[in-house]
Formats: C-alpha cells, sequence, structure tokens
C-alpha cells in the first residue's frame, strides 16, 4: 500500500451528518438553501487537504421532515459548481444515477464540471435500488439484471461521449481562424441493448482529461462494476477484518478485467465526534441524537438478544442483561455494541457511541480517529477513509485541527496536495475516452 492514507469528506444535508446538527448553538438553521456556508465547508476541509468532498445523492421519499431536515443537497451538481469556483485543489465527487439519467445527460454535466473545477470531478455512477426513487420517475425499478447491465453500458457510452472531443482537437487559433483539427470531434454511434447516443459531445478536455469513476457498494453486482470502470470505491463495513475483505474483493474483479488492483482506491468509512475528552463527546452526541433514542433501543435490543428499558437510559446494563445478550449474527456491529455495554457505560452513553450508527464512530480526542485509522490502513483494510462528521459547522473544523495534524506527524498523510488534479491527487492511471482493456470483455 502507498505511504500515505487518502482521506475524503462526505457531505449531504448543509448540517452534518447527525439527525440534531440543525438545532446545534452556532449553527445557521438556514444551512440547507445557503451555498455560502456549503463553500466554507469545503474550504474547511481543503485547508486539511483532504482529497475530495463525496456528495451522496437520493431520489425516493423524503422521511420525516418536520423536525429534522433531508440529507441530501438541493442538488448534488449546482452545489458542486458552486464550490468549484471557491476551491483550487480538493475534489468534488457526485452521485449519478445510471437507472435515472441518459448517458449523454451525465457526460455533459460531469464533464462541464471537470472543466470548470480544472480536472477536479469524479461521478459516483451508482445503480438506484428501491421503487421509492423509481416512482419519482413514474416507473417500477427494473430488476438487478437490467439496473446493472444498463449500468455498464452507460458508464461505457459516458466515457465514450468523453472522449469523443478529441484531446488534443481543440487548436482556438485566432489569427487562422482554426477553432478544432477536423475530424477530431466525432459522432460515437454506440447502441447497446439498454442505452445509445450518437454524439459527439461539444465539450473539451479537462486538466485531468475527464472525470474519474467512483462506486458506492458491496454486492457482487458492484465488485463487477467497479472493478471494471471504478477508480475510488466507497465502502460500508465495520471490522478491519470484513474491510481487508471487501477491499481484496473489489481488487480482485479489478484482476478479470485485466486491471492492475491499485488503481482501485479502497475507502472506508468514519463518523466523527472529536472533543478534549470521551465524557465531552457522548455529551455532544447525546444533544445532537436524544431524540432518537426511543428507535435506537429498540433496534438495540434486537441487536442483543435481550429486553431493554427506554425508561431506564441512566442505568448500565445488569449483569443478567449482560450475560444473557447475544450479538446477532446479521448485524456487524453488534459485537462492539456488546463490548461498550460490558464497560459500564449507561444505556444513553452506549447509544451515544454510535453503536448503531452506519459506520464506525469515533467519540473522543482527535489521538483516537488517528489510531483507528493508523490500525486499518496498516492492516491493508483501507487505502483511505470518508469521513462523517457530526457537525459541519465546527467538526470539519475539528478533524482538519485535530486529527490531520497527527496522521502528518506520523507520517501518514500527506503535508500538502500532490498536484492540481484530482487524479493526480489520487494517484489514478490518466485515461481519455473508453479504457481500451474494456474492449476484451
Amino acid at each position: 500500500m502507498d505511504k500515505n492514507m487518502l482521506i475524503g469528506l462526505s457531505y449531504g444535508g448543509g448540517y452534518g451528518s447527525l439527525p440534531g446538527a440543525w438545532r446545534m448553538p452556532g449553527v445557521d438553521p438556514k444551512s440547507y438553501a445557503d451555498f455560502d456556508i456549503v463553500v466554507k465547508h469545503a474550504q474547511a476541509a481543503e485547508r486539511g487537504k483532504l482529497h475530495f468532498l463525496f456528495l451522496p445523492d437520493g431520489f425516493g421519499k423524503l422521511e420525516d421532515i418536520e423536525n429534522a431536515p433531508p440529507i441530501m443537497t438541493l442538488d448534488v451538481m449546482l452545489t458542486l459548481g458552486a464550490i468549484a469556483r471557491e476551491t483550487k485543489h480538493i475534489g468534488l465527487l457526485a452521485t449519478g444515477s445510471t437507472t435515472f439519467n441518459e448517458p449523454y445527460n451525465l457526460a455533459r454535466q460531469f464533464k462541464a464540471l471537470d472543466v470548470m473545477s480544472h480536472g477536479r470531478a469524479g461521478w459516483n455512477a451508482i445503480t438506484s435500488s428501491t421503487n421509492d426513487a423509481a416512482a419519482n420517475y413514474g416507473v417500477t425499478i427494473p430488476s438487478s439484471e437490467v439496473r446493472y447491465g444498463r449500468a455498464h453500458e452507460a458508464v461505457q457510452l459516458v466515457q465514450a461521449l468523453w472522449g469523443s472531443w478529441g484531446r488534443d482537437a481543440w487548436v482556438h487559433n485566432q489569427e487562422s481562424g482554426e477553432f478544432t483539427k477536423k475530424g477530431q470531434i466525432l459522432p460515437i454511434n454506440l447502441q447497446g441493448k439498454y442505452v445509445g447516443a450518437r454524439g459527439p459531445l461539444y465539450t473539451p478536455p479537462s486538466e485531468q482529461g475527464q472525470p474519474i469513476i467512483v462506486h458506492a457498494g458491496g454486492s457482487p453486482n458492484a465488485h463487477e462494476l467497479a472493478g471494471r470502470f471504478a477508480s475510488v470505491v466507497i465502502g460500508s463495513t465495520f471490522t478491519i477484518e470484513d474491510a481487508r475483505a471487501q477491499r481484496n474483493a473489489f481488487r480482485e474483479a479489478a484482476k478479470r478485467y485485466g486491471r492492475d488492483p491499485d488503481e482501485i482506491k479502497f475507502f472506508a468509512g468514519v463518523m466523527t465526534t472529536i472533543a478534549k475528552d470521551r465524557r465531552t463527546a457522548l455529551d455532544r452526541r447525546i444533544q445532537l441524537t436524544e431524540r432518537e433514542f426511543p428507535q435506537r433501543v429498540a433496534y438495540l435490543q434486537s441487536m442483543l438478544g435481550i429486553r431493554l428499558n427506554v425508561n431506564q437510559l441512566d442505568k448500565p446494563l445488569t449483569k443478567e442483561q449482560l450475560s444473557a445478550a447475544r450479538p446477532s449474527p446479521y448485524d456487524p456491529r453488534s459485537a462492539n455494541a456488546l463490548k461498550i455495554a460490558k464497560e459500564g457505560w449507561s444505556l444513553r452513553d452506549i447509544l451515544a457511541h454510535g453503536v448503531i450508527d452506519y459506520h464506525p464512530v469515533i467519540v473522543g480526542p482527535g489521538a483516537e480517529a488517528a489510531d483507528h485509522m493508523q490500525a486499518w490502513f496498516e492492516a491493508g483494510a483501507a487505502d483511505g477513509f470518508w469521513i462523517s462528521t457530526d457537525v459541519y459547522a465546527d467538526g470539519i473544523d475539528a478533524f482538519v485541527d485535530e486529527v490531520v495534524p497527527i496522521l502528518q506527524e506520523r507520517g501518514l498523510f500527506h503535508q500538502d496536495y500532490e498536484g492540481k488534479t484530482l487524479r493526480e491527487n489520487l494517484g489514478v492511471p490518466d485515461q481519455y475516452g473508453i479504457d481500451p482493456r474494456n474492449d476484451k470483455n
């Protein structure tokens, strides 16, 4: 593995990764629709030399927003366009569904962002999988076979469109009147089983040529799609052993498509609440999540296979409860939940440790986050990490000021950006148009 780990920031909704972030003191409650605040958050991440911002996106029904904001940004492409104009180095990754978008539209949007940002764009190519999402497009969700069949065609078609403007075609010679070289911007005329396009795309190359491909998922279908096309994989895993297995699965898939497995960078998720000590951090997370505790107690009860009382949040689990507890074999978070419970924390504090959050949670001083990341990185469990901070307004600065310097002092994280483009900073090979190795598959 490379000496230095890679770090990105997950960003969505404008407030933070926890439901109460919008109500924290010092947070502007209108952040959801304020692009100036979004830009400020991105600049804080860039100050810490983070490699990219990752903006997830979703198309399903809105959950309860009477008491909490949506978890997605207003529009990922417009948001990154605003950020691109006010930053210089940080990468800009956004989700775009291959199921509910035509390849030509995706190709235009992401290459325009890449040109605007001077070569810092990446496309998280996903398939979408719920009927709630499909309902917004007036259809039902296709089968997995159709969704992934379309995805493979769509990524190739998008890359073909990106390469349809010849890399050296743009002359723009005012004296001679030659704007582009004749015959170097041509239709692609590709038609597959699911998608097709004539082209060409009238967008010149960026400084990195074209955006990188990203994928988020862990299924066998995801392994194949990412193994064939992706440079970055956004993972979801809770143990070093599972992360190592997931990373190896993607690397093996890359080999099947004739690629060097090092071309895929696997990112494990980490959620952070950085404070001076554990107690302060737990109190902060209680403030941010306590409204959710009744539902979370019920879920924790099923994870551990014991009865829990929502009216006894301030008490630790009894000896009888601990001896009867059996971590669910179906939930990889269960073993850690029981470990925290056995340390004697109250039920409230057990939940505040984030034992049922969707990534490993670090609650405490920056050194604890650095230790976690170092252990996973040196164990070959990840090439890097995507960080979900509890509250963007001060949580990004806390990570940048309290975690990044420790990683830098340990020689695990770069001191500055290696280059100007996302490819350079991630160590991703150059590519323009379709990867010629895909012609053999």
